[in-house]
């Protein structure tokens, strides 16, 4: 569907709208008539974007695979040195001390919830996080070619564990409403890839 600009933002309204009311209520609790409210438009309007609960959802889960860990940096950046690692390790932990831990509409919040109920979802989540891994091996595979990286270090396997490090410690920080397992799981996910240093 092409958009004009004005039906660009009102897309965007109900997306923002969904999005904060599944970071309180979660999938289940947030009903099409709820977003409908929140985003100050008719019934017909909502139905025009999307045409079910599951297509925002889906569409929810695609604008959630862009969010970025800070507002107005890139989702993930260069991840291409022990720095720019450091650093994005440092901007997850930051992310969950300034929300002390609290739950929000992030992709591991919505695989948690919707993961298993139908394959078109999962499909999606799974797109996503493979994209982020993507990024990640990218990353790491320059670090192997300037020869920060020993040869045999497994690129699959390293940026698998740097994903699950910040997918677990999201999961963690937000029941345990603290930074700290987020912490700990980003040091963890760190030290394996330095542990193939050069």
């Amino acid at each position: 569907m092409t958009l004009t600009r004005k039906g660009q933002a009102t897309r965007e309204r109900i997306l923002e709208a969904a999005t904060e009311l599944i970071a309180q209520h979660g999938v289940a609790g947030t009903s099409t008539e709820d977003v409908r409210k929140a985003a100050g438009i008719s019934g017909s309007q909502l139905y025009h974007y999307f045409d079910s609960k599951q297509a925002l959802i889906r569409a929810v889960i695609t604008r959630q695979a862009e969010a970025p860990l800070t507002p107005g940096q890139p989702i993930m950046g260069a991840l291409d040195s022990f720095d720019a690692l450091r650093a994005w390790a440092d901007a997850a932990i930051e992310h969950q001390e300034h929300n002390s831990g609290r739950g929000e509409c992030t992709l591991t919040s919505l695989a948690g919830e919707l993961g298993p109920t139908d394959e078109a979802t999962r499909e999606d989540l799974c797109n996503a996080f493979q994209r982020w891994q993507s990024l990640l091996h990218d990353g790491l595979q320059a670090m192997r070619e300037r020869g920060e990286l020993r040869p045999e270090a497994d690129l699959d396997e390293l940026s698998m564990a740097l994903l699950t490090a910040l997918q677990g410690g999201s999961v963690l920080s937000q029941t345990l409403r603290t930074a700290e397992p987020m912490r700990v799981s980003m040091k963890a996910g760190l030290a394996f890839v330095h542990s193939f240093t050069a």
